[in-house]
């Protein structure tokens, strides 16, 4: 957060439109990797110079230019130039904290959203905004520069010409770039929940001294998830409504299956909210508990004990006229009283099951 305060602050006092980059650097160098297709015709390149996308701008075929990394600004201000990205999106394009939305430019429609991946060696969930500008017959994407992305299957897809992605539009590949992201929501989904259980199990049997800081790292990666995925809801409902002829009435079918999957995913991590919130609950309600116990042992030696302290207390007094002081059986006769009111309080106790 700190972080995040200080890049903000470069851009304090400076006109709208202008270009910072918010966020951190996560690759050396940005790559750009270009796909241009049809029914028929198949092209994938390594762009080196922002210059060899040009050509594609006006050809009839679907161009998808996929810039890693955002640290460069003048790729981004070259591409955004040549292509008519609208200054604010491009603005919007290099804050990596961008909340996800869309917006209709007209030429164009500029959408953000979060891919979340998760590192199973950390158990944490990485996420990497995106940004997509959808044209007529182009789509440019951004991404942070992490390593390794989920649209490999699409870029295979259109390598082997597989389904229908290659006789379709931009909007197209649009939909399947957010279809991607959405379904990889419920691999993470699954991830948590695996975690969930077994959280829960150790809650049965064992509080450990870690628990709760598990717990409330659920927490905070359920209320990050909602973030993500609850604007995304918003912006695939505007998108399937959206009266622009960038997207296609058979496109917008697709999108609305990709808005059912959204309401899946959030209902889903309400789900989980709402047990954590009840792990959270077990959790005070084990501490509790096993704080009552150990105050009852202790009441319970207190009591058996408090009997045989008031009769050592009787005998401690200095007074000189106590005839059981010259009773020959006086000491062990007052020690088995005191163990007798002693096994006399435990047997009542067993009986009226308070131990």
């Amino acid at each position: 957060m700190e972080k995040l305060i200080k890049h903000k602050l470069k851009k304090a006092g400076l006109p709208p439109g202008t270009l910072v980059h918010i966020g951190e650097k996560k690759c050396k160098e940005v790559q750009i990797t270009l796909f241009d297709y049809d029914e028929i015709n198949f092209e994938e390149k390594e762009i080196k110079n922002v210059d060899e996308c040009y050509p594609f701008k006006n050809k009839p075929t679907v161009t998808w230019i996929n810039v890693e990394g955002l640290h460069q600004i003048d790729i981004l201000e070259k591409l955004g130039n040549f292509f008519g990205i609208h200054p604010l999106a491009q603005e919007d394009i290099l804050n990596t904290e961008q909340r996800p939305k869309s917006e209709d430019f007209i030429d164009n429609i500029y959408i953000v959203f979060k891919m979340l991946s998760y590192d199973n060696s950390s158990h944490e969930i990485i996420p990497e905004q995106v940004s997509l500008i959808l044209g007529s017959n182009f789509l440019i994407s951004f991404q942070e520069g992490i390593e390794g992305d989920i649209f490999d299957s699409i870029r295979d897809r259109i390598r082997g010409n597989k389904g229908r992605i290659r006789k379709s539009g931009a909007d197209y590949l649009a939909y399947r770039l957010l279809d991607a992201v959405v379904d990889n929501y419920f691999v993470i989904l699954e991830k948590l929940g695996n975690k969930i259980e077994l959280l829960e199990e150790e809650l049965i049997n064992e509080v450990k001294s870690t628990t709760l800081k598990e717990i409330h790292n659920l927490k905070k990666e359920m209320i990050f998830l909602r973030k993500s995925v609850w604007p995304l809801r918003e912006v695939v409902n505007n998108l399937q409504k959206e009266d622009s002829p960038l997207i296609k009435d058979s496109t917008k079918i697709f999108l609305r299956d990709v808005y059912d999957h959204t309401i899946q995913v959030m209902d889903t991590i309400e789900s989980y909210r709402d047990m954590i919130a009840g792990m959270l609950e077990i959790y005070l309600t084990n501490i509790t508990n096993r704080t009552n116990t150990v105050m009852k042992v202790l009441t319970i030696f207190a009591t058996i004990f408090m009997p045989p302290t008031f009769i050592v207390g009787i005998y401690g007094m200095n007074f000189k006229y106590m005839p059981e002081l010259d009773w020959k059986w006086g000491y062990p006769i007052i020690m088995l009283l005191m163990l007798l009111i002693a096994f006399s309080m435990l047997w009542y106790f067993k009986k009226k099951k308070w131990i």
